[in-house]
């Protein structure tokens, strides 16, 4: 299977986006390009959480409905949640209701204020991860590599939950650390401008 595709508005896009307008506007818009703001990369790591074992079209499509429930992902406000709030969340068919996530949510929260203590930002602490690859090459296809495997340990050592080295890599690709857009996509130009163009935390 190719792993881009022309679309109508005759852009090359990676064949993933494919199915859905959703996942289009993610791709082009999103998906990719670096980040460095604490609260979007606190939002980014909770979704690819409650993603593990769904797909990221059903976490794309509440989005929104995520963002109300969790306070707008303000991990200070999320860390004072209650178990009235885990009960709370349970009964909202507009996020995933998995006790285990919502839960892991709340506790990594708390562990974001001991990170932002020692490191001075969650960027600063998630950007030292960043893999060195040469961007002229070709995007290799995995699910994890050597430096989602060191955040994961890392994280989990600190106790953080629903952080896998495969929903790390996916975090390291949602959030620009590595730019997974296929060689020929027309997205992977503006992603690569964007990451030489990041001063880095």
């Amino acid at each position: 299977m190719p792993d881009t595709y022309l679309d109508e508005d005759k852009k090359v896009r990676c064949t993933w986006c494919q199915s859905t307008e959703d996942y289009v506007h993610y791709h082009d818009n999103e998906w990719g390009y670096p980040v460095t703001d604490d609260q979007r990369l606190f939002e980014k790591i909770c979704l690819e959480g409650f993603q593990s074992g769904l797909s990221w079209l059903t976490i794309l499509i509440k989005r929104e409905n995520f963002r109300v429930a969790f306070a707008n992902f303000d991990y200070n406000q999320v860390a004072e949640f209650t178990d009235q709030d885990v009960e709370r969340l349970m009964q909202d068919a507009g996020i995933v209701r998995h006790r285990g996530k919502i839960t892991a949510t709340i506790n990594n929260a708390k562990q974001v204020q001991e990170l932002i203590t020692e490191f001075g930002s969650l960027a600063h602490y998630f950007w030292q991860f960043e893999p060195k690859r040469d961007e002229n090459i070709a995007p290799e296809f995995m699910a994890t590599c050597e430096e989602s495997i060191a955040l994961s340990k890392d994280l989990k050592k600190r106790g953080w939950k629903f952080v896998g080295p495969t929903t790390m890599y996916a975090f390291m690709q949602a959030m620009g650390m590595v730019n997974d857009h296929a060689q020929q996509c027309d997205f992977r130009i503006k992603a690569k401008q964007l990451r030489q163009e990041l001063i880095r935390p």
